[in-house]
């Protein structure tokens, strides 16, 4: 059986079994569309909960950009881990207790104001599409290699399958189906995991083999790492970072981002009381942990596997010819995610830093002319399985496990706009009137063209999935973070405070952004160069969020002293949301 059959297979199976699930779970009310009637046991919200969460970003890419820059870019695992602690600690308990459906919901009764609710509604929007492109761009990665097809192709896929099962099922559809897709994404990640700890390591967990020795060498892993990357110009992999400060508003612009992400927080709307809340918050950081606690293992493995293949006999030898590469970079060639140009004409892969001054001389006494092998960093968790040979079954597990973790995700996404659009705009502020069956109507059609905007930006993505994905945790940082966390814990925060706070977040974060990755993310639209040298004080878009977000909070809190506080309810409102018990007027529905 060809690897193509067994991919399509898999792929196959699980798309049915999530648009099963979601017609067997298709949402008859606006409850049932928005928070899943409200009665989801914890265990199996905490499954979903971490399936919409591991996203795209987790399961193909932050593998790959730690595997490409070793510990520089663990800040990705420690900002999302962490962030995702503040959440369940700081934000989901009381606002499942205040008792609303979405984030704007509870932004504009606990700040009394329409404005502030539609506020609420744009940034809500612009976070999560430009969190859903990053999924997209994930999504087409894995279809455009596992199912044969082109990039573009695979994305246009992607959006039809979650069409399918998420404009109809709504959340008590999508949580079933990222139970499923949480099991699917789990077991292909840890899988391979294994497989590729013990040839490397002998030791069946990764996260221990980590930390092993390499079996061919008998030398630490890293060590063996640190060792051939530095052969060819690349800093240690276990290098420190020169830049701290972006390092650290990077990694705190990832943990509050995640801690303000609406479609992770609306999970938290779906069990039945606030305890489950709690409970549900920890079942989720289980579940999470499983991956997480393999992703460093995954990419450090990942990329010695790289290297020890375009380099067999090590990197002083001659680099393996291109005529004898292995089947699985011919795989990846013919999605243009994998190229090669033979700069000096010898026919061979010469894979290293030609951007290292102090490695340039010894470039050239090998005769080298350039980089000539050029690898996307979102395919090495992919393309791992077929690195180290594993079986073919190996090959389609992972392939359903990372479409899994893009649609999963996407899916959550979709829902948290198409609620904010019906509910929090169409119904609250523009026509209170209409019907349930009108709401659930506009839901669906804002939810399709979500899916239709989402999908055209995500054929040109302003980066990896991953990066993208932290554009939007940047934004999210910059707006409803600060918002939430005064709205829950101070009562003299007022409408006015928290609506120039948002806006000022917002504004100054996306011109930050657009300066150096475009408008809109349009490309060659960008004022100044995407390059270290040219960000102000060294800091990069993807970290400007807690600037964004530091921002926000000076400014709401400076507006709110100045003007009137809150009503006396709303005051009371507040301090009944933090009370461990007796909600009263919060519990409104």
């Amino acid at each position: 059986m060809s690897q193509f059959v067994i991919n399509m297979l898999f792929v196959g199976a699980s798309f049915a079994l999530y648009i099963g699930i979601a017609i067997w779970a298709r949402a008859g009310s606006t409850k049932e569309f928005y928070v899943a009637g409200g009665g989801v046991h914890p265990v199996t919200n905490g499954m979903a909960t971490a399936a919409d969460w591991m996203s795209a970003a987790s399961f193909i890419s932050m593998a790959g950009l730690i595997a490409a820059g070793g510990y520089a870019n663990s800040t990705f695992l420690m900002g999302w881990t962490g962030g995702y602690v503040l959440l369940a600690m700081l934000l989901a308990p009381y606002l499942r207790k205040f008792g609303k459906f979405t984030v704007p919901d509870f932004i504009g009764d606990r700040f009394y104001s329409r404005g502030a609710r539609l506020t609420a509604v744009i940034c809500l929007v612009i976070i999560s599409v430009t969190y859903v492109i990053g999924q997209m761009a994930g999504a087409g990665v894995a279809f455009s290699r596992f199912l044969e097809v082109s990039n573009s192709t695979g994305i246009w896929i992607a959006a039809a399958v979650v069409f399918a099962y998420a404009v109809f099922g709504g959340m008590k559809g999508i949580t079933y189906t990222q139970v499923a897709q949480y099991v699917v994404l789990i077991v292909a990640y840890t899988i391979p995991a294994i497989f590729i700890s013990l040839q490397l390591t002998g030791n069946p967990i990764p996260p221990l083999g980590l930390f092993g020795d390499h079996v061919e060498s008998g030398v630490p892993l890293l060590q063996k790492l640190d060792e051939v990357v530095r052969e060819l110009g690349f800093a240690a992999y276990t290098a420190d970072v020169d830049n701290k400060l972006n390092m650290v508003l990077f990694t705190m612009s990832l943990m509050i981002g995640t801690a303000g992400l609406p479609h992770v927080i609306i999970r938290f709307f779906t069990v039945p009381k606030v305890s489950d809340a709690r409970w549900s918050a920890g079942w989720t950081l289980i579940f999470i942990a499983l991956l997480y606690l393999t992703a460093p293992a995954v990419a450090s493995m990942a990329r010695l596997n790289l290297v020890t293949t375009i380099y067999p006999q090590g990197a002083s030898a001659p680099a393996l010819s291109y005529d004898e590469r292995p089947q699985w970079v011919k795989n990846w060639e013919q999605t243009g995610l994998i190229k090669w140009e033979d700069k000096n004409g010898d026919g061979r892969i010469q894979m290293y830093n030609d951007a290292a001054p102090a490695f340039t001389p010894t470039a050239q006494e090998r005769g080298w002319n350039g980089n000539e092998l050029t690898v996307n960093n979102d395919i090495l968790v992919l393309a791992n399985p077929e690195i180290a040979n594993l079986p073919g079954w190996v090959v389609g597990l992972i392939a359903a496990g990372a479409i899994a973790a893009a649609l999963s995700t996407a899916a959550g996404l979709l829902l948290a706009i198409s609620s904010a659009i019906s509910h929090d705009l169409i119904k609250t502020l523009i026509n209170p009137k209409i019907s349930e069956r009108g709401e659930m109507r506009a839901a669906r059609i804002s939810m399709a063209c979500a899916i239709l905007l989402a999908t055209y930006l995500g054929l040109n993505p302003p980066g990896f999935a991953a990066q993208v994905v932290a554009l939007a945790f940047g934004i999210a940082a910059a707006t409803l973070f600060p918002v939430l966390m005064m709205g829950i814990f101070s009562k003299r925060m007022n409408d006015k405070g928290a609506i120039c706070g948002m806006v000022a977040g917002l504004v100054i974060t996306l011109l930050y952004i657009f300066t150096y990755l475009g408008w809109f993310f349009v490309p060659g639209t960008n004022m100044l160069p995407n390059t270290p040298d040219q960000w102000f004080m060294g800091i990069s878009p993807a970290s400007f969020g807690t600037v964004g977000a530091l921002i926000n909070f000076a400014v709401a809190y400076a507006v709110s002293m100045v003007t009137a506080e809150p009503p006396q309810e709303i005051q009371d409102l507040v301090e009944s949301v933090r009370t461990p018990k007796g909600a009263g007027a919060a519990l409104s529905h």
